[in-house]
């Protein structure tokens, strides 16, 4: 069972998946995978050059061939034109979705029918990763209890008015919530993280909609 997981920034949705992880759910990681896939995948490396030139790499002993993502010029360039952030995204989601298709299908022959492979992703929507899902879980909890926990972790728990209208704006720019047809064509369980209810309990919630 492919089991996709969402939600927006601040929501704790990887603090879950961390849980899950730790009871022996096998989990991919669609941003750390994206990461790894932009470096290793010759095709999408090569698109990503021709739209934001041979800056979007630098030397690295890490990857002396390919070189490291830059991702601070990378950040930088889809800031300033947004265009380029969609242009960019029609690069990497589709082979990170691919990917996971190929994965999924491996992980349905060697596990048993009843065995879950969780897909954390912010974009799981947005990607169209939802199409390859059985079930979707959304996590989510109130926006001020979101910005708090994302102004502690990006920046130090320093709430200046720069950093909460940063941080508000990524908000606005998340779309995490299903739409009413994809409500209709998958079974989709929220829930909220609103510090009430423990981690592991949230956990629990997620296993018992899975049985």
């Amino acid at each position: 069972m492919l089991v996709g997981i969402t939600g927006g920034i601040g929501s704790g949705k990887s603090t879950i998946v961390q849980v899950l992880a730790a009871r022996g759910y096998a989990v991919y990681d669609c941003d750390r995978e994206a990461k790894r896939i932009i470096v290793e995948n010759a095709e999408v490396r090569k698109a990503i050059i021709a739209l934001l030139g041979t800056e979007a790499f630098v030397p690295s002993p890490q990857h002396p061939f390919t070189g490291s993502y830059n991702t601070s010029y990378v950040s930088q360039r889809v800031f300033a034109e947004p265009e380029l952030l969609q242009q960019l995204n029609a690069i990497v989601h589709p082979a990170v979705k691919e990917e996971i298709r190929v994965q999924s299908s491996e992980f349905r022959v060697q596990n048993s029918e009843f065995s879950v492979l969780f897909v954390e992703s912010a974009i799981l929507f947005e990607a169209g990763i939802d199409s390859l899902c059985d079930r979707i879980v959304v996590v989510d909890a109130p926006e001020e209890v979101r910005l708090q926990r994302t102004i502690a972790r990006d920046y130090h728990g320093d709430a200046t008015e720069e950093h909460i209208n940063k941080v508000r704006a990524r908000m606005r720019a998340q779309q995490f919530h299903p739409t009413d047809e994809q409500k209709a064509t998958k079974k989709v369980l929220t829930i909220i993280n609103d510090g009430r209810t423990s981690i592991s309990d949230l956990a629990n919630e997620i296993i018992q909609f899975l049985s």
